[in-house]
């Protein structure tokens, strides 16, 4: 996942991973010399609530059509807040609603959760088959008042809606933030001014300024070139059988723990678990996917129990 300021060059930096194609979503990556497959996205000349499931579905359908291609080991989604509005569009035009508003109670953004955790599931796919996959996303900046601080502040953020965003960066083995290197200076009378603004950089690593994680080691900020991280993307190997879990994490199993019930009751629901059965005696197979990402589970579970309700 590669975010940030407008203009850094995000889509510039997403063409030199190996062999990219592009499923471009905003139109914007047809300077970038690599192959692109164009996305019809809702024209903005439609008044709003006129929605229709054609773009999402098309791009559902060109990730299926190329998975197995021996000729791009990279898709690159460009980008993924446009993809969740098609998404989102794609559920209002089925449900018959003007917007995810109209589901009342929160529960359209649920929905919406649900439908990337399955697109989520779906890029799995890909990864399994030995791909490199990267989401391309815009930054927004919000206001966050954290329970343990006094006063609120501003950091940059995923443009994306706050049930999704958790999924996805989750779901990422990396987070990048992507911007201009300035510094502040103080000028006479006290105030300060920004200078540099030139250099661009890499940010992996968690601020209050920012969200960014690695799961590589990469240092904490890096030049702005392919070269600072080449060595991460080396030539992709598919994936054999999972192995099994003996040894589980513990952040892992907490996540489990604390929605224990919610997650035996999902699994019930869909045939994963016997009744009087918890998550831990699926198969291998699942309880690894269990344990890779307990939070997009019990997202799933909560989903389908709020729906219910």
């Amino acid at each position: 996942m590669i975010y940030g300021v407008e203009s850094v060059g995000k889509t510039t930096f997403a063409s030199k991973f190996p062999s990219p194609l592009f499923l471009d979503i905003e139109g914007g990556a047809n300077n970038v010399g690599a192959d692109r497959i164009e996305i019809e996205k809702r024209d903005k000349s439609i008044p709003f609530g006129h929605h229709s499931n054609k773009p999402w579905n098309e791009l559902v359908a060109c990730i299926q059509k190329y998975s197995d291609s021996q000729e791009y080991n990279t898709f690159v989604i460009d980008s993924i807040d446009w993809a969740e509005r098609l998404a989102a569009s794609a559920i209002c035009y089925e449900q018959k609603k003007q917007s995810l508003e109209e589901f009342g109670y929160g529960k359209g953004y649920v929905i919406l959760a649900e439908r990337i955790s399955h697109f989520l599931n779906l890029l799995d796919s890909l990864i399994d088959g030995g791909k490199h996959v990267v989401f391309i996303a815009h930054s927004i900046v919000r206001k966050v008042e954290p329970p343990d601080i006094l006063a609120a502040y501003d950091r940059y953020e995923l443009k994306l809606e706050k049930k999704t965003a958790p999924l996805v960066k989750e779901w990422a083995d990396e987070l990048w933030f992507f911007r201009f290197k300035t510094k502040a200076v103080s000028q006479e009378g006290g105030k300060a001014k920004g200078v540099g603004g030139k250099e661009r950089i890499i940010l992996t690593t968690h601020s209050a300024a920012y969200d960014a994680k690695t799961r590589s080691g990469l240092a904490e900020e890096l030049p702005m070139e392919w070269e600072s991280v080449a060595h991460v993307f080396g030539k992709p190997t598919p994936k054999t059988s999972a192995p099994a879990v003996e040894i589980i994490g513990r952040e892992s199993v907490a996540v489990l723990e604390d929605n224990e019930e919610v997650v035996n009751l999902f699994l019930v629901s869909n045939g994963s678990i016997a009744e009087g059965q918890t998550w831990r005696d699926a198969s291998e197979k699942l309880r690894a996917q269990i344990v890779a990402r307990p939070a997009a589970l019990v997202a799933k579970a909560k989903a389908q129990m709020e729906v219910a309700a």
